[in-house]
């Protein structure tokens, strides 16, 4: 089949099975932003178009191991989280085994981030979100910034529903103490953890628009 500029995940997963170059690239122009928002508060800004390639090489490696082409984007968010784990892992010798369910990116990558926030409640959710566990940090970011369900969540990270629904408790209850410890001000601690969800939602609507080409 041939891919049209319209064609859903399906038809353009389909269509690059077979051979057509073009739909693999239409499918890759469609999530670029979504891989690279799931780096950007991850890692140095000299790192993000690294590990986005590494994304979408591992995407075409493993195509024919998507089973159901309607989840495509929650495959791309499956394999980058994997990029992930493997970059970090990859940063400490051999046989050193990293818990990411215990540290935190401060620890791992102590480079600031690719994003810059407008506003200073962004500055601090952004800083707690690296403070806390890595895995924390990613469901926390996968729940906000890309509207996921649990089993959404769930499916990308490999592990079972029950446990993103304990993460996800932790994992607020960890932000919020992690924010309290960098606030400048109760004031803006207040501000921030008040209408979390909405400089929540607000830090992920921006990172669509943060360049980080190279």
């Amino acid at each position: 089949m041939s891919a049209t500029p319209h064609a859903n995940d399906a038809e353009l997963l389909d269509a690059w099975r077979e051979g057509e170059g073009a739909a693999g690239e239409q499918l890759f122009a469609r999530y670029y932003t979504l891989v690279e928002r799931f780096f950007l508060n991850k890692v140095g800004p000299e790192r993000v178009a690294d590990l986005v390639q590494d994304t979408f090489m591992a995407c075409v490696e493993g195509r024919d191991r998507v089973h159901d082409p309607s989840r495509f984007r929650g495959y791309m968010l499956s394999v980058a989280y994997n990029v992930f784990c493997k970059h970090l892992r990859g940063r400490y010798r051999e046989g050193v085994q990293v818990d990411l369910d215990d540290t935190s990116l401060v620890e791992l990558e102590p480079s600031p981030s690719a994003v810059v926030a407008a506003h200073k409640e962004q500055r601090l959710l952004l800083e707690g979100l690296r403070a806390i566990p890595v895995n924390y940090q990613v469901v926390l970011e996968l729940h906000y910034w890309e509207q996921l369900s649990t089993r959404e969540i769930a499916a990308v990270l490999s592990v079972p529903a029950a446990t993103v629904r304990s993460r996800l408790q932790r994992a607020r209850d960890a932000l919020e103490a992690a924010m309290a410890s960098i606030a400048r001000s109760p004031a803006l601690l207040e501000s921030t953890v008040t209408r979390l969800e909405d400089w929540a939602r607000a830090c992920g609507a921006e990172l669509q628009h943060t360049p980080s080409r190279a």
